[in-house]
């Protein structure tokens, strides 16, 4: 495997967060030096216009009023993410010298020129933008995707959470799959499941999640470097999820505990 993977043939792309430094840093642990395509944030107010076209502004108004109260509430909880990435020893910051391409969006043509000068064996995202049938049909090698849930059954967003608060924490865990043109629904190839710790909420979920998948995501990388993806068939049914509004985050939080 580490024969095959050239220094600049794995190239990750995200918007970055410290789960995802531990996930970039895992990879590079495993194969060396790998390049970063960083992309600048979609704005929220683009964001929330496009799902409310698709759901309405009273659901979307509820789902910005749990990310602000999550948003409030992380300084609460910094303790406990400090404790969790300290028990599983994540490593949630770039590292000094780590090869980083700023662009203001993963369909950009800066992205896309990255990419051709690059020339990479794979291209892994975690926590990007979708990208589009013009930017995926011009990168020439394997496309993977850090999904932090359980696919086909959580796509899109916060799946994890969605388990838990549905009464299904068997499936409280995340998944790496080859990107296609839907959201979240390329081939399986590797999922891990597991447990939220005690104190988790959905401010610490991805931290959690990064901890148990650093290992799948090595591998998957592994395998599309070496030419031997095999998906898999997990037999669930296929839904997508968005962030839960702030009546049903607090319904759940009371009647469930799941916060």
């Amino acid at each position: 495997m580490t024969a095959q993977a050239d220094n600049k043939s794995i190239v990750m792309v995200t918007e970055g967060g410290p789960h995802i430094w531990a996930i970039i840093n895992a990879v590079a642990n495993a194969f060396g030096p790998i390049t970063v395509i960083l992309e600048t944030p979609e704005s929220k107010a683009a964001l929330l216009k496009r799902r409310a076209r698709k759901q309405g502004w009273i659901s979307v108004g509820g789902q910005v009023a749990t990310m602000i109260v999550n948003r409030l509430g992380k300084r609460f909880f910094s303790g406990h993410a400090d404790r969790l990435i300290a028990d599983a020893k994540l490593e949630t910051e770039p590292r000094p010298g780590q090869k980083i391409i700023h662009v203001p969006s993963a369909n950009s043509p800066e992205f896309l020129a990255a990419i051709a000068e690059i020339e990479p064996a794979v291209v892994f995202l975690a926590g990007c933008r979708l990208l589009s049938k013009k930017t995926l049909a011009a990168i020439k090698c394997p496309v993977l995707n850090y999904h932090a849930a359980i696919n086909p059954k959580y796509r899109g967003m916060n799946g994890a959470y969605w388990a838990l608060a549905t009464g299904d924490g068997e499936n409280f865990g995340s998944t790496v799959h080859i990107v296609d043109e839907g959201v979240d629904t390329g081939d399986v190839l590797y999922q891990v499941r597991g447990k939220p710790g005690p104190g988790d909420n959905l401010m610490s979920y991805a931290l959690r999640l990064a901890s148990l998948s650093r290992e799948i995501c090595v591998q998957a990388v592994g395998d599309a470097l070496a030419g031997r993806l095999k998906p898999v068939d997990t037999g669930l049914p296929s839904m997508q999820w968005y962030h839960p509004p702030i009546w049903t985050y607090l319904w759940n939080g009371i009647r469930r505990g799941v916060w």
